[in-house]
């Protein structure tokens, strides 16, 4: 039974840092998802796949782990790779390229 730490990234829906603060327990699945043939469904019989445990901190997250046996692998959060712009630059008289349409 093995499981992943993570931080979730903010959804591109989003312009805030919602639920971006919690760290997230998830199982790997142990069996591969089947698609049913008539319905054309995806399911899985994996219980744990289902289950989503959230912590106020990684230490949280890993002594639940440990307490309870789960081999558990930590994926650190990255840093996003924005450009931060305002809107009042697009019309800056001191622009690097010039505005063409």
């Amino acid at each position: 039974m093995s499981a992943r730490i993570y931080k979730p990234a903010k959804t591109a829906m989003q312009s805030g840092k919602a639920k971006t603060d919690r760290w997230i327990l998830e199982f790997e699945p142990e069996t591969p998802r089947e698609i049913d043939p008539l319905m054309g469904y995806t399911s899985s019989s994996d219980m744990k796949s289902q289950i989503r445990l959230e912590f106020d901190s990684l230490e949280a997250a890993q002594t639940y782990a440990a307490r309870n046996g789960i081999a558990a692998a930590v994926q650190q959060p990255q840093k996003a790779k924005r450009r931060v712009m305002s809107y009042a630059e697009n019309f800056s008289s001191n622009r690097s390229l010039p505005w063409t349409h």
